[in-house]
Parts: C-alpha cells; sequence; structure tokens
C-alpha cells in the first residue's frame, strides 16, 4: 500500500496532531475543540472502539460529539471477529490520513491504544505480504491463531530453534507474540529478528523501529495529579452505570458471548473481549439465576531521540478553568507551528535512544520467573514478592549455616566464662 510508506512532503506543519494521555484526561474533548477550529478530523486511536457495541463500557463519543467534528475509525468491525490486527488498523489509518492531506484536512489522533498510535507515527510493524486475518480466513496450515493454541512454553521452544535472537527477547508465555514471530519466518522465509535489524537500520531509524513517516508531527500529552485522576475516573465509573452499563453488557452477553459460555469458547484475550471492564463482569453475568440479589451485587467491580517528536504537555489535573489551562496553550503551539515558529511552551524532555528500555532477557531464580526488559527487571526487584524470596533464602541460609557450624553461633551465655 502506497499510503503504509508515504511521508509527507515539507512545507506543511503540522502535518497531524496526536492527543496522548490515560483514560478520564479529556483527549477526545481536545482533540474535537482543536478539530472546530483548525478545519481537522478525528481517527480513533482505540483497538476496542473499532468494535461496534458497548459503546458505554468503551467510552466511545457520542452522536452529538460525532456532529461536531467528523471522526474515523469507530464501530467498524464485527464484534466476533477476533483477528483484527494492528496492520488492518495501520493500514486504514494511514489511507484516512492521506486522504485528509488531500483535502487540506488536520488528521487528529486520539489514542488510546501506544502500539496502535505507534503503527501511524513510526515504521514499526513488519509486513508479510497480507495481514493475519486474511492467512487466518484463508485456513493456512499453521495460522497465528492456530499456533498460540499450541502454548508459549512450545511456541518458544519452535522459536528459539529457528530465531533464538528473537525468542531471547519474548517472554516464553507471550504465546500471541511468539506466535507473531514464527508466522513472520513462515511468510517471508526471513527472521522476523533480521527483518527488524533492516527496518532499524534505515535512514531515521533507531533502536526501536524505523523512521518517522511524517515530518513535523504535534504530540500533546495530557497529565494529571493521580489523586486528581483517581477521583474522576471514580464519577466516570458511576456515570456509565447511570448510563445503563450492565444493561449493555447483558444485551451483548445475550447477543454475542451467551453462547460461547455454554461451548466454554469464551476468550477474553482476543477481540473486544478485551474492553476493561467486561472480563470483570464476566462472573455478574454468568452467574445463576438462583444466587441473591445482594450476592450478585457483589460480582460487580467497584471501579476500572532522534527520530522522537516533541511532546508537549498540557496539565488536566484541574479541569474548571480547562479553556485555559489545557486548550488555550494547545492552540498557541499549534498556532506557532503553523507559522513556523518555535512555541514559547517548551517540549517535555525525551529520554534520548541510549537510555531507553532494552527488551533485555532476565531470569529470576529466587521467583522462578523470566523478566522482559532492563527497566521491568528493576522494577521486579523491588518488588514485595521479590524481596520476600530473598529474606526467605537468607533466613534459609543462616539456618544451614547454623546447623553446619553450631559452635559459631552459640549464644554468649551457654559459652563458658572465665572466673576472674
Amino acid at each position: 500500500m502506497a499510503a503504509a510508506t508515504r511521508v509527507l512532503k515539507k512545507g506543511i506543519s503540522p502535518s497531524l496532531v496526536v492527543i496522548l494521555g490515560a483514560t478520564g484526561t479529556g483527549k477526545s474533548k481536545l482533540a474535537i475543540e482543536i478539530g472546530k477550529r483548525l478545519n481537522g478530523e478525528i481517527i480513533s486511536a482505540d483497538s476496542m472502539q473499532v468494535y461496534k457495541g458497548l459503546d458505554i463500557i468503551t467510552n466511545k463519543v457520542t452522536e452529538e460529539e460525532q456532529a461536531q467534528c467528523r471522526h474515523h475509525m469507530i464501530s467498524f468491525v464485527d464484534p466476533l471477529v477476533s483477528g483484527y490486527t494492528v496492520v488492518d488498523f495501520r493500514n486504514k489509518a494511514l489511507s484516512l490520513i492521506e486522504d485528509m492531506h488531500r483535502r487540506k484536512k488536520l488528521p487528529i489522533i486520539v489514542g488510546g491504544t501506544n502500539y496502535y498510535i505507534e503503527s501511524i507515527l513510526w515504521n514499526v510493524l513488519i509486513d508479510t505480504g497480507g495481514s493475519d486475518t486474511e492467512s487466518e480466513k484463508a485456513g493456512a496450515p499453521e495460522s497465528k491463531v492456530e499456533l498460540e493454541k499450541l502454548g508459549g512454553p512450545e511456541l518458544h521452544r519452535r522459536l528459539k530453534e529457528v530465531d533464538p535472537d528473537m525468542a531471547a527477547l519474548l517472554h516464553p508465555h507471550d504465546a500471541r507474540k511468539i506466535a507473531r514471530s514464527l508466522q513472520v519466518y513462515m511468510d517471508t522465509g526471513v527472521l522476523h529478528s533480521q527483518l527488524l535489524e533492516e527496518q532499524r537500520g534505515q535512514d531515521g531509524g533507531d533502536c526501536l523501529g524505523g523512521p518517522l513517516r511524517f515530518q513535523d508531527p504535534c504530540i500533546f500529552w495530557l497529565h494529571y495529579k493521580m489523586n486528581a485522576l483517581d477521583e474522576r475516573l471514580d464519577k466516570r465509573v458511576d456515570q456509565m452505570l447511570s448510563l445503563g452499563l450492565i444493561d449493555e453488557l447483558r444485551d451483548f452477553h445475550l447477543r454475542f458471548n451467551e453462547k460461547k459460555i455454554k461451548e466454554s469458547s469464551q476468550d477474553y484475550q482476543h477481540g473486544i473481549f478485551q474492553s476493561i471492564g467486561f472480563k470483570e463482569f464476566h462472573e455478574y453475568l454468568t452467574a445463576s439465576e438462583d444466587i441473591s440479589q445482594e450476592e450478585r451485587d457483589k460480582l460487580k467491580i467497584k471501579g476500572p531521540a532522534s527520530n522522537v517528536p516533541p511532546v508537549y504537555g498540557l496539565d488536566v489535573t484541574d479541569v474548571t478553568n480547562w479553556e485555559t489551562t489545557v486548550l488555550t496553550p494547545a492552540l498557541k503551539i499549534l498556532d506557532c507551528l503553523q507559522k513556523g515558529e518555535q512555541p514559547s511552551t517548551q517540549p517535555i524532555r525525551t529520554e534520548g535512544v541510549e537510555s531507553r528500555n532494552k527488551r533485555s532477557h532476565h531470569m529470576c531464580d529466587l521467583c522462578e520467573k523470566v523478566i522482559i526488559g532492563d527497566l521491568e527487571w528493576t522494577a521486579h526487584q523491588k518488588s514485595k514478592n521479590h524481596l520476600y524470596q530473598v529474606r526467605k533464602r537468607r533466613k534459609a541460609e543462616q539456618a544451614t549455616d547454623q546447623v553446619t557450624n553450631p559452635t559459631e553461633h552459640q549464644n554468649v551465655s551457654d559459652r563458658q566464662v572465665p572466673v576472674l
């Protein structure tokens, strides 16, 4: 696809706007306001919002909000399709962006799902000549879905035989990623690790992948103080419930999931069933009719580098003066970029390539765990469970030492004290 490798020509800035932030930070609100003022259209980069249904739990923008600014990539995939991939998303999104540029529209990407956004900003995916969905539909002898059924350990053993470098980067229980690497090798005849190395070697690429697709994107990161977000999310859950969340889930369950439950084939690792909240409500939705309402209610959830473009932080902790603290600064930054001027607001300092997380392989013998990633390894070493295992081993070693060398560990009171 031409759009998949298209890089915007110089002279148009920003080429697109990306709005990042946690759930409840007001990404959609900012996107709509920017779109209304700057002739933009919005692309949702949310892996759950692509599916039809479950509008409340996936927090889709309302029809009234969509009427204010045109939205794309929402509610167009059948919820029973489990093979919709980031490759499918990328191809459609890049085609939309190319069309918007032709129509002189400003693409506004709202996330959502980080790896969806990354697939648009950078060349980070490996093309195999066809999507995973197509190979599954074609009934390939060992499609990605079929491979996943073998389980992580067996898949990891297979990958280690053909591509040990890639196997070292993947957790033995991450069946989906391992199956993907095996499928890349089966489809292309080239090792996944080799293809990634070639991609990183492209002009503008680095250790994370290939170069930026579009020059001069503008990225806004909506950040907050945690206690303020917690309160906001609690209110959002209450609002979801008041809007009919339970009825929505029950209806969706009856139409799409009830048969799977009876066949014991429900799968919360694929498709829309990964939505935050669906698996949390599983026991509630499938509870026996014989239990009391009080018992049923207890089942409910209580609340839910060089090629790195500048990222501008917007503090959304206090939303009482949102236009002054969020919208106005964002519009000023975009105005400067469109004029070719440097915004007075300084972008957030991003880490250089050398300090980014490396996907090194670590084995914790104490916890009997494989840890992938240096940052994850550091975090694991500080975790309560690991420290507990450290203390446990230390005590065991001390006990063994006392048995082996009892005289060195006698209490002072047990020793013979010379009479002076």
